[in-house]
């Protein structure tokens, strides 16, 4: 039995994200995202103004009159949600943490995904694999994704992005358009990783961030934990120098990410939280499309 309050909150959710999928992002995730090719629909007789280069000339060298071969798009997608859930996911300073941000973007995806007639699959993370639920089509599903996506408790704390692409490749052998979200706080080189998946599906890297990340306030002495592996640690906030060391060192990160990124040629999509991720959705759809059209 699912509890009540559980239930208000993936209702909240579905009703918020399906809002913004059907009103705002519908049709330019069909633009953004191309299904696996065309396939073969009919021949007919030739029109003025159809591309001479789709000619049939087997059937017109039969039939003495130009006949086109016609094709189609084939539509239909599996999208594939990687997504992190490492303890580091549970922070947050505006109102939001970052699964809670994760999850309102997953969900907003997905129902974009079943609007067209595409499958959605979900694979959680963390130092470990932690569950991978198969695509599949549907509101239904969608709404097992979100109730995954937040009660999931996840058995490990740390992050490993190599671990996670290594297993999709294994379980995901056909091409699809997988989104990897995440806040990319892995230590380890895991761009090599991404390299091979980059090669067979369509990747989009999700970077999840918040403020304080980047921006120390000050307030004096502020005891830190780091979420991941445990660690204390006492810092002076008042001290100029330090809140430009961590400025600096969110930046190096942020440097370090965006770089392997593009050596792979993997679009990335940042939010933050508290800001508004559909609209950062829509012009990243935008982008997607107008690179598409040239």
């Amino acid at each position: 039995m699912i509890p009540a309050e559980l239930l208000r909150k993936i209702r909240r959710i579905q009703i918020r994200s399906s809002r913004a999928a059907s009103d705002l992002l519908a049709g330019q995730y069909h633009s953004a995202f191309k299904g696996r090719g065309i396939e073969f629909e009919e021949v007919r007789a030739y029109q003025v103004g159809d591309d001479v280069r789709s000619i049939d000339w087997n059937v017109t060298a039969r039939t003495g009159e130009p006949f086109v071969k016609v094709f189609r798009e084939e539509r239909e997608l599996t999208v594939m949600l990687i997504v992190d859930v490492s303890a580091s996911q549970n922070f947050g300073t505006r109102d939001q943490t970052k699964r809670e941000l994760i999850t309102e973007a997953c969900a907003t995806l997905a129902f974009s995904a079943i609007d067209n007639n595409d499958k959605v699959g979900l694979l959680l993370f963390s130092d470990r694999i932690e569950k991978f639920v198969p695509p599949r089509k549907g509101p239904k599903h969608v709404l097992r994704v979100i109730r995954e996506l937040l009660v999931h408790e996840p058995k490990g704390t740390g992050t490993d992005l190599t671990l996670a692409m290594e297993h999709f490749q294994r379980i995901q052998r056909r091409r699809c358009t997988a989104f990897l979200v995440s806040d990319f706080l892995d230590e380890c080189d895991w761009a090599k990783a991404v390299a091979p998946v980059r090669r067979r599906h369509d990747l989009v890297a999700v970077d999840v961030h918040d403020l304080r990340e980047w921006a120390l306030p000050n307030v004096g002495l502020l005891e830190l934990r780091d979420a991941e592996i445990g660690e204390l640690a006492v810092i002076d906030t008042s001290s100029p120098a330090v809140r430009e060391a961590w400025s600096a060192d969110a930046q190096t990160r942020e440097e370090h990410c965006i770089a392997a990124l593009r050596r792979h040629r993997i679009d990335r999509l940042a939010l933050g939280t508290g800001d508004d991720f559909v609209d950062a959705l829509r012009r990243f759809f935008k982008k997607r499309e107008a690179r598409a059209r040239r």
